[in-house]
């Protein structure tokens, strides 16, 4: 049984390639490219290491701050 470390890329025959977000004796989570975040079983997982790059992801809003500033006036 392979532990993977947080941020190491992986692919798993169901989702594809994914990144290694959490991980331990117990669990390891990744969250895939294509198909989100999943949480699987360490010692039951099929994870094979892969030299696919991440895909860009598009940085996260602010939630704008006008709606509730108009509400409280």
């Amino acid at each position: 049984m392979r532990i993977f470390a947080v941020g190491d890329r992986v692919a798993q025959t169901q989702y594809g390639a994914g990144t290694v977000t959490d991980a331990n004796e117990r669990y390891t989570v990744i969250d895939f490219d294509n198909h989100g975040i999943h949480r699987f079983v360490t010692s039951v997982v099929r994870l094979e290491s892969t030299t696919e790059p991440a895909p860009p992801r598009a940085p996260k809003k602010r939630a704008s701050r006008k709606k509730a500033d108009a509400a409280s006036s």
